[in-house]
């Protein structure tokens, strides 16, 4: 029998409708780009439909090999950890069926220019009555216990700076990790720029992006002489899509590698050595299929990785995760201050 392919694009979840409505809508495009093959998405927590039923879906159509990517920006404990063991756990009990999973959409130039263009269109509707030397951009990424995954955030960020000509550029945070959006843009104000652009490179909307606005015209009430701009995040540019059909081809090509080399989980990285050889193990099981408190997932791939991922997040969970300890949670930059103010 001819082997059939479908796609899965595995998601996180959103207590957000309106994320969840936007992460539909990349599956919907990539149907477009792909209209041989089956194409159908889920979610590990949060939201409907998990993961699970995504693949039970492309079964059902009699899909005997499915290309599963990750719908992230970067490959920290999501991409890692939970999204392969639920693969890997669904491919172990259903032998009629092959799981090859894809890398994250990563630091790619395509991203890079989706950003850029969410910027500019700030900075257009704004006025450009301000020169870029005397404007400052601060772009904020999700934040991770992971530390490759957040210096990807930073590299993203010298880049846009770089690349449109910025005077000064910083990063900052929405969680886990330091500094947080609160200290960093305060830090950022005493730099002495008139103009400071807030970009969220998130992929869709919800409570951590509103959460930055909002900490962003708390921040601007301080200081009313400086003109704060908030950026839109990247959502449906159609370079994002772009990324998403690359990902799922270098599957088919082979030509499909995961970040490894400065993996927690892999290698001694510096302030997380105790994390090298954890369990791979999924921290979501325990709210499959739940709505609007947690969604469920269960993973499986072929993920070609020597070693084992676990992995550590903080996103208003009401569950128990028993994460391994971040090494900074009491930065007084970080979630410490954040719990404070």
């Amino acid at each position: 029998m001819p082997e059939k392919i479908g796609i899965m694009v595995c998601g996180h979840g959103s207590r957000d409708e309106g994320a969840v409505r936007e992460f539909a809508q990349v599956a919907e495009g990539l149907k477009a780009e792909f209209p041989q093959h089956p194409v159908d998405y889920g979610y590990l927590e949060f939201a409907t439909p998990i993961i699970r039923t995504g693949l039970d879906n492309l079964r059902a159509q009699g899909v005997s090999r499915i290309l599963a990517v990750p719908g992230m920006l970067f490959a920290a404990g999501h991409a890692k950890n939970d999204i392969p063991s639920v693969l890997n756990t669904y491919a172990a009990n259903h032998q009629d069926v092959v799981i090859d999973y894809g890398r994250e959409l990563g630091i790619d130039v395509k991203m890079i220019q989706a950003a850029g263009e969410r910027i500019r269109e700030a900075i257009a509707e704004a006025g450009d009555d301000v020169p870029l030397s005397k404007t400052l951009l601060m772009v904020v990424g999700r934040g991770a216990s992971d530390p490759d995954a957040n210096s990807n955030v930073a590299k993203v960020m010298r880049m846009l700076w770089e690349g449109l000509g910025f005077g000064w550029g910083e990063t900052c945070y929405s969680g886990v990790t330091f500094p947080l959006v609160e200290p960093g843009l305060e830090h950022a104000a005493k730099l002495g720029y008139e103009r400071i652009v807030v970009f969220p490179y998130f992929l869709f909307t919800g409570i951590l992006v509103q959460r930055i606005y909002d900490y962003t015209d708390k921040v601007a009430a301080h200081h009313p002489d400086i003109e704060f701009i908030k950026a839109g995040y990247l959502n449906d540019h159609p370079r994002v899509l772009e990324v998403f059909k690359a990902r799922v081809e270098e599957i088919l090509t082979g030509d499909n590698n995961m970040n490894c080399q400065m993996c927690k989980y892999r290698e001694q990285v510096l302030g997380f050595e105790a994390e090298v050889g954890l369990p791979q193990e999924s921290h979501h099981h325990h709210v499959e299929g739940i709505n609007d408190a947690g969604n469920g997932h269960s993973h499986g791939h072929s993920h070609d990785h020597s070693h084992d991922h676990d992995h550590s997040h903080s996103h208003d969970h009401s569950h128990d995760h028993h994460h391994h300890p971040y090494p900074h949670a009491d930065h007084p930059l970080g979630p410490k201050s954040m719990k404070e103010s």
